[in-house]
C-alpha cells in the first residue's frame, strides 16, 4: 500500500519514498485514530498526510518521552538540532532526517506556509520549560502552535470548496478539539510527564488542583471534584468541536469522509472518557474496535460514494489540493475566557 500511495504522489526518488515511508509508520504506530482516518483520502494525498503527522510525531516523542535517562538537557539539544533540519530543510529542500525531508517535500509540493512549521517547534519547545497553564487563554495561546496550525497544514492537501481563508478558522479550531480530547484523555499520562494541561482557573472552580490529581492518580481513588472538572473540561472541548464542524462541508467531497470519521472518532473519545466515569487522571479511556470498524465502515460508504460522484463531474470544483497559491495568513484567536473555545 505504502508504494501505491508513492507512485501515485509522483515521489520517485528512492531515499524520499523511505523518508516518506519512515513518517508513515510513526504515523501508524502513535496517532491510531488519525491513521485510520487517512486511509479513507484519495491515495496520491496520503503521504503528505502522514509526512505532516510524521514530523509532529517526531517533536513530540523528544518532549514527552518517559525514558529516564532523556533529561531536559538531551531533549533541549535534540530539539535543536530538529529545529536547524527544519529550517535547512524548507530553505534548500534536503534534510539528513527524514521527517524533515519528507516534511519539507510537502510544503514544496503543496505551498504550505513555513510560518505554521515555526509556530509548530516553538510550542514543542515551550513543553520543555512549561508544566501547566493558568487560564484557558494560555492554553490556547499554545494550542495555536501545537494543534491550530496542523488543521492550516492540511487544508492544502484536503484541498476547499471555499476561498482557503475562510475554512482556515474551522480547520484551526478542528485541530485544537482534537488535542483537547488528548489533554482529557491523557490526564494521567501528562501528570506522570510532570504536566497538566487543563487550565488552573477551571480546576480551581471545582475545587482540584494538581496535588489532588496527584493523590487520585497515586491511590487509584476517584474524588467527585475531579469528576466535575473533567466533566466542565469535556463540555469546554464539545463547544470547540461545535464550532469547528461547518468546516467539514468547506473541503472537497473527497477529502471529507476522511476528516468527517477524524471528527467521529475523536469525538468518540470523549463519549469513552464520560462513560469512564471520568477516570482518566486513573487509566486511559479507549473507543471499543467494533465502534472504530463501523465508523471507518461509515467513512468508507462515503469516501465511495464522493469518489463516484467527482468521476461524474458533479458539485463544485475544488479548490486544487496541489500546486495552489498559499492563502493569506488567517487569524485564529489566542486567547478566550474558561467555557469559551477557539474557531
Amino acid at each position: 500500500m505504502t508504494a501505491r500511495e508513492l507512485d501515485a504522489a509522483g515521489v520517485t526518488d528512492p531515499s524520499l519514498r523511505e523518508a516518506y515511508t519512515r513518517c508513515r509508520a510513526l504515523n501508524a504506530r502513535h496517532g491510531k485514530t488519525y491513521f485510520l482516518a487517512t486511509r479513507l483520502l484519495t491515495v496520491e494525498r496520503r503521504p503528505a498526510v502522514h509526512a505532516l503527522y510524521g514530523f509532529a510525531r517526531w517533536a513530540d516523542d523528544i518532549v514527552d518521552s518517559l525514558d529516564a535517562s532523556a533529561t531536559p538537557e538531551l531533549r533541549e539539544r535534540a530539539l535543536d538540532r530538529l529545529q536547524e533540519e527544519l529550517a535547512t530543510g524548507l530553505r534548500e529542500g534536503r534534510s539528513g532526517e527524514p521527517t524533515v525531508r519528507a516534511l519539507a517535500d510537502t510544503a514544496h509540493r503543496y505551498a504550505i506556509d513555513h510560518r505554521h512549521f515555526h509556530d509548530f517547534m516553538a510550542s514543542m519547545r515551550s513543553d520543555l520549560e512549561v508544566t501547566d497553564y493558568a487560564t484557558y487563554a494560555d492554553l490556547d495561546a499554545y494550542m495555536h502552535g501545537s494543534a491550530a496550525v496542523i488543521g492550516l497544514q492540511m487544508l492544502p492537501v484536503l484541498g476547499t470548496v471555499v476561498p482557503r481563508e475562510e475554512a482556515a478558522p474551522h480547520a484551526a479550531a478542528l485541530g485544537v478539539a482534537f488535542q483537547l480530547t488528548n489533554f482529557l484523555r491523557d490526564v494521567g499520562e501528562d501528570l506522570d510527564r510532570g504536566r497538566v494541561y487543563l487550565p488552573a482557573d477551571l480546576l480551581a472552580a471545582h475545587g482540584v488542583d494538581r496535588e489532588l490529581l496527584r493523590w487520585s492518580r497515586d491511590t487509584g481513588r476517584p474524588d467527585p471534584r475531579i469528576t466535575r472538572a473533567l466533566r466542565a473540561f469535556e463540555a469546554l472541548t464539545r463547544d470547540v468541536y461545535r464550532r469547528a464542524a461547518p468546516g467539514i462541508a468547506m473541503l472537497d467531497p473527497v477529502s471529507r469522509p476522511c476528516i468527517r470519521t477524524a471528527f467521529v472518532l475523536y469525538g468518540g473519545i470523549l463519549d469513552a472518557v464520560a462513560g469512564s466515569g471520568y477516570a482518566v487522571v486513573r487509566g486511559r479511556a479507549v473507543v471499543p474496535r467494533r465502534r472504530r470498524a463501523a465508523v471507518a465502515l461509515d467513512g468508507l460508504v462515503r469516501v465511495t460514494a464522493a469518489r463516484l460522484a467527482a468521476g461524474r463531474g458533479s458539485g463544485r470544483p475544488a479548490t486544487p489540493a496541489a500546486a495552489v497559491r498559499p492563502a493569506a495568513d488567517t487569524a485564529v484567536p489566542t486567547s478566550a475566557p474558561v467555557g469559551q473555545e477557539v474557531a
